[in-house]
């Protein structure tokens, strides 16, 4: 038996984050200097939002493989958990690193997002992660595509 594996969110966006927080902080200060209220508003509200973004909690969550199954955790607390055996379907694209667990329904699903994926976080070791769900879950369960965009435009 394979000791579990740990993969963790991470902000996707840390860049634009970092540039919101701190341009929006010398946009703020350089306002309120110059005592222009509308600058000093914007500013503190683009450092605010940066500094949410980052601090956010989703960037506590964590996806754990083992041999029986894929949990995803909150800081330390079960989201939700799903046997390999209940995995409806995946959908995955090698050449991005991206795959999509199907557990049913949403609440007890997981998007892993590769290359050009739309969503607002990233996974620690993403092509790990994929590589470890290809290897537990049936193979007539999963589906191969270029791109999960792709996938979703030809389904009817």
């Amino acid at each position: 038996m394979a000791a579990p594996r740990r993969f963790r969110f991470r902000p996707r966006y840390r860049g634009l984050a970092w540039t919101a927080l701190g341009g929006g902080g010398a946009l703020g200060l350089a306002g309120g200097l110059a005592g222009v209220v509308p600058g000093l508003v914007a500013g503190a509200l683009g450092a605010v939002l940066g500094g949410l973004y980052l601090a956010s909690p989703a960037w506590r969550l964590t996806v754990i493989v083992d041999d029986d199954g894929l949990e995803v955790t909150s800081a330390g607390d079960r989201r939700f958990r799903l046997a390999w055996d209940d995995v409806a379907r995946v959908v995955s694209s090698p050449t991005t690193h991206t795959c999509f667990v199907d557990g049913g329904e949403p609440a007890r699903s997981l998007l892993v997002p590769g290359d050009g994926a739309p969503a607002p976080y990233d996974i620690e070791d993403k092509a790990a992660l994929c590589e470890a769900i290809l290897a537990r879950v049936a193979p007539e369960r999963v589906t191969t595509v270029e791109t999960l965009e792709g996938a979703q435009a030809s389904t009817p």
